[in-house]
């Protein structure tokens, strides 16, 4: 079966052939793509122009690339609302946002005739509106013949790796006299005390409709789950009632195509996934926990944006880390020190084969015969990570993280004020309110005065502390307590000989700067021993194996997702209740409320979490992890991904809105 963003770049490059089907070429073992073509083999490549919005050019930068473009036929991609030539013997693909901003400038491109046909495509549904607006502008202009088609393709959601999504974000608002325009979240949204009932019900609308994208893409029509009086549970309802109404369309309108053509079949009610949608307060720790994977370091470290890393030293460059770099697709959830020491290896292999073809062609520079050299583009980003991780004191991070719960403020400070070898001063005391706000979420009971001094320290080096205002309000309101959090961090387990990978670690930092100078990369941490992170569950895996695998999970975990609200689009709506009804693996049927509002548990074989309010890469690796070991299929998404650092201002944004 294909991932998510297999079927995502597959609709894309129908889009691109004019919606013509495709048939799918075999795909190497462990491929991440596909090869794709149009079905009718003699059929001539139509050579195009693809106009895009700045929403819509987000989903094609994650997945394709300008060759890939090029391969089907696009000879130009422009910005709908830049200024564009008349190209009146090409046909124009049109892949945009349904705005009013974007119906009129559409409008105006058929007024002036610039291309010889329009094939317009919407990432989401066209309200009606749009479309009688649209259609009286051209009947108007008498353009309406130029319009091939109009079509709603519903791929409102970047698909960065094969099996994480996030949901396309609005366009970013201008704030009154600022210049930069304020980046959208939906955390900040939905939780700051400010938001007005109409923008937080137009938030859990815009998830609601992005997430029936995501849905529609996969193909199944999924059972759906999630806690009760949050915001989980409003996605939930209104994404319910989308698919709902989608199958009662499907049903009435004879001919046409059904959105889940996939559950046609007669064994669709055995092979239906669950969708799981939790709401970001089940688990904050991994929004600003220090990952050890090299995905969740690059996300971390690096500046990483729609699957590209920017790294600035020794000077600028930009690297695509995509399903196309074998290197990346094979160790992007792997420990940092093992691929480190996979990419020496892979780079004296490369180095060995490039010697062999230079000997046997006589060709004196490998690149001439353009070779790409994807190992050498992951050395430089270990030697970004590695500077990073000295620069930061990540090894002594990663060692607090790890026993937070043994862990006093007092420590925590002692770690800040210890002098670094270098006489400078501790780079982690940027990066330190993260590890006090561990030691919030971690502990039931906390000390006002052991916090008190923690923020003094903070503040003296000038770091703000808006963050542990938010967080300590929250849990006075809230009484929250995230049992045995990082009992499920994605860190490793000290002791039994593991301490030996800080000082490791350490040590690799102490001779990072002089290994450099040498300019050797092949051995830079050789001695450094491989490790593998514990084997814990976060929260959300945790909730996740109750609903998929419920003979594995815990009695708490159980208890936790039997009061989960259980929603079936295919079945009957008196049977929506909660958990009131006696279900099948087919869907429920109405048996009435079982003693203690119990359901029969089921096993899922495929899934997809979703979280609202932000996805993590360490929350995606724990779920991967868990996913390896069970066989499951397993397909993670949020509202949009967040890095640590990023999570920490949003919470400090809090901080400051709720004084």
């Amino acid at each position: 079966m294909m991932t998510l963003q297999q079927v995502q770049t597959e609709a894309l490059v129908s889009l691109l052939n004019l919606n013509h089907p495709l048939e799918q070429g075999p795909s190497p073992p462990h491929s991440t793509t596909t090869t794709l073509k149009i079905s009718t083999s003699t059929a001539p490549i139509v050579w195009k122009v693809l106009v895009l919005d700045q929403q819509t050019k987000d989903v094609f930068a994650t997945v394709l690339r300008v060759q890939d473009l090029r391969d089907v036929g696009v000879t130009l991609h422009v910005q709908l609302h830049s200024t564009r030539p008349p190209l009146r013997d090409v046909p124009a693909v049109y892949f945009v946002s349904p705005t009013l901003a974007n119906i009129r400038r559409i409008a105006e491109d058929l007024e002036k005739c610039l291309y010889e046909s329009f094939h317009l495509n919407f990432v989401e549904p066209l309200p009606r509106a749009l479309l009688e607006e649209l259609a009286a502008s051209a009947a108007s202009a008498g353009t309406g013949e130029l319009v091939e088609q109009v079509i709603d393709q519903y791929l409102s959601f970047i698909a960065p790796s094969p099996s994480l999504f996030a949901l396309l974000s609005p366009l970013p608002a201008q704030p009154l006299g600022s210049s930069q325009p304020s980046r959208h979240c939906s955390y900040q949204l939905l939780n700051s005390p400010s938001s007005s009932e109409h923008q937080i019900e137009g938030e859990v609308e815009r998830i609601a409709n992005g997430l029936f994208s995501a849905v529609v893409t996969a193909g199944h029509v999924p059972i759906i789950r999630a806690p009760k009086g949050n915001a989980a549970e409003m996605v939930a309802r209104k994404l319910e009632q989308k698919i709902r109404d989608a199958l009662l369309t499907s049903s009435r309108t004879h001919g046409a195509t059904a959105l889940f053509s996939q559950d046609s079949s007669g064994l669709s009610s055995l092979q239906r996934p669950l969708l799981l949608i939790l709401d970001r307060n089940v688990d904050l720790v991994p929004m600003i926990s220090h990952g050890w994977t090299y995905q969740a370091l690059v996300s971390d470290c690096l500046d990483m944006k729609l699957n590209r890393v920017v790294v600035t030293q020794p000077q600028k460059r930009a690297y695509d880390l995509d399903s196309k770099d074998f290197f990346w697709a094979r160790n992007a959830a792997n420990p940092f020190p093992q691929v480190a020491e996979e990419i020496d290896a892979e780079l004296n292999k490369y180095k060995q084969d490039a010697a062999e073809i230079t000997r046997s062609t006589g060709v004196s520079d490998v690149n001439d015969i353009s070779q790409l050299d994807l190992t050498s583009n992951a050395a430089h980003l270990k030697t970004a990570l590695l500077e990073q991780i000295k620069k930061r004191g990540l090894d002594e991070l990663f060692s607090i993280e790890e026993a937070i719960n043994k862990q006093t403020v007092a420590s925590i400070l002692e770690t800040l004020r210890a002098p670094r070898p270098d006489g400078s001063v501790h780079a982690g005391r940027q990066l330190a309110p993260r590890s006090g706000l561990l030691s919030f979420f971690t502990r039931p009971r906390y000390i006002q005065d052991d916090i008190a001094e923690l923020e003094k320290e903070l503040k003296s080096v000038g770091v703000d502390v808006a963050a542990f205002e938010y967080v300590r309000r929250m849990r006075d309101i809230s009484r929250m307590t995230v049992s045995a959090v990082v009992g499920g961090t994605s860190t490793p387990v000290l002791g039994g000989g593991q301490g030996e990978l800080f000082r490791g670690f350490t040590a690799l930092g102490n001779k990072l700067t002089d290994r450099l100078k040498e300019g050797g990369l092949e051995n830079l941490i050789s001695g450094v021993k491989n490790f593998l992170p514990a084997n814990k569950l976060l929260p959300v895996t945790r909730l996740t194996e109750a609903l998929m695998d419920p003979s594995a999970a815990s009695n708490q975990s159980l208890t936790e997702t039997d009061d989960y609200v259980f929603l079936d689009p295919r079945g009957p709506r008196h049977a929506q209740t909660g958990m009131g009804a006696t279900t099948v693996i087919g869907g429920p049927s109405a048996g009435g409320a079982s003693g203690h509002g119990r359901a029969k548990r089921m096993a899922f074989a495929e899934g997809m979490v979703f979280v609202v309010g932000g996805a993590s890469y360490v929350e995606y690796g724990n779920l991967e992890e868990w996913a390896g070991k069970t066989g499951k299929r397993l397909t993670y998404g949020g509202t949009e991904i967040v890095d640590p650092e990023g999570f920490v201002s949003i919470l400090g944004t809090l901080g400051k809105a709720s004084t």
